[in-house]
């Protein structure tokens, strides 16, 4: 028997819970295939978030689950330069054509679909990132040239919970479009996800006490994002989602972060978000999203 998860014609964070509902609903013992040949679109937020949903199917199953190609030749072309047919080689079973690499004139990825498993990893991550991000905050969001830094210990620090937290590795993508379907202005998005042990299972040792019957996927997410508290006991531990947050406030960012069957944003007056949403269908691990927008409205 095989189980049939398709995957959104349009594939951001949005579409993500009916994807999840989906993969959700597929049998343990059921092979699953990932029907991607309609997607028109993915977001970094889409991508990783497939990644995590090859390592749990083959972890569940035993097996790699089937993912078809998207039909449309320029998607999978662009799928491949973000680096994503690269990393779900060794999570699926791929059927249909991989095109070859090639970059494009303007290159809109920042940050390849990149694996973090170790600390290592994540200063790679940050290295690299760091030329090329300076010249799209200046100069295509209009942020301040010191903003750059920041918006490293950011990266950082979201790369960075994957290591502490998550008991497996994960992903990150950075790329910078225009969001025209809410905002009408350039962003620059961050996506890091990982199919791991999530918030709830992570912080309990430390936290399911005080929280009592309350305790669970939405009350884990609100106290590493709201709280800024941690799995680790030692002082100055949990301050990566503050420091996070106060770069955001600075330059009205978003945050959203899924984990279990829970999801928490801090949302924005230009979004239509819901800053807490509880009894979705169970995903493994952890998907983080960062939204920066552009200072400026978007050239037309």
């Amino acid at each position: 028997m095989t189980a049939v998860v398709e995957v959104p014609v349009t594939f951001d964070d949005r579409a993500f819970e009916a994807f999840a509902t989906a993969l959700a609903a597929a049998g343990p013992g059921a092979r699953v295939l990932v029907d991607a040949h309609a997607t028109e679109w993915a977001s970094p937020f889409g991508l990783v978030s497939l990644l995590c949903a090859g390592q749990a199917v083959r972890e569940r199953t035993g097996s790699k689950a089937l993912l078809t190609v998207p039909a449309d030749k320029d998607v999978a072309a662009y799928w491949a330069r973000t680096g994503f047919f690269q990393e779900a080689e060794e999570l699926f079973e791929i059927h249909g054509a991989v095109p070859k690499v090639r970059q494009p004139p303007e290159n809109t990825v920042l940050l390849e679909v990149t694996p973090v498993r170790v600390a290592g990893d994540v200063h790679k991550v940050v290295d690299r990132i760091q030329d090329r991000s300076a010249a799209i905050l200046a100069t295509e969001l209009g942020l301040e040239a010191k903003a750059t830094l920041s918006f490293g210990m950011a990266l950082s620090e979201a790369c960075q919970n994957i290591v502490e937290h998550a008991g497996t590795g994960g992903w990150v993508a950075v790329h910078a479009y225009t969001w025209r379907r809410r905002l009408g202005k350039r962003v620059v998005v961050i996506a890091v996800a990982d199919p791991g042990v999530g918030f709830r299972r992570s912080l309990e040792p430390t936290q399911a006490r005080r929280y009592g019957d309350r305790w669970g996927d939405g009350a884990a997410l609100e106290a590493a994002l709201i709280q800024g508290v941690s799995r680790f006991r030692e002082p100055g531990r949990g301050q990566g989602f503050r420091g996070i947050r106060k770069y955001l406030d600075r330059w009205e960012g978003k945050i959203s972060i899924r984990s279990g069957t829970a999801r928490i944003a801090m949302v924005r007056d230009w979004d239509e978000d819901v800053p807490l949403r509880e009894g979705l269908a169970p995903f493994p691990g952890a998907q983080l999203q960062l939204v920066i927008p552009a200072q400026a409205e978007a050239e037309p």
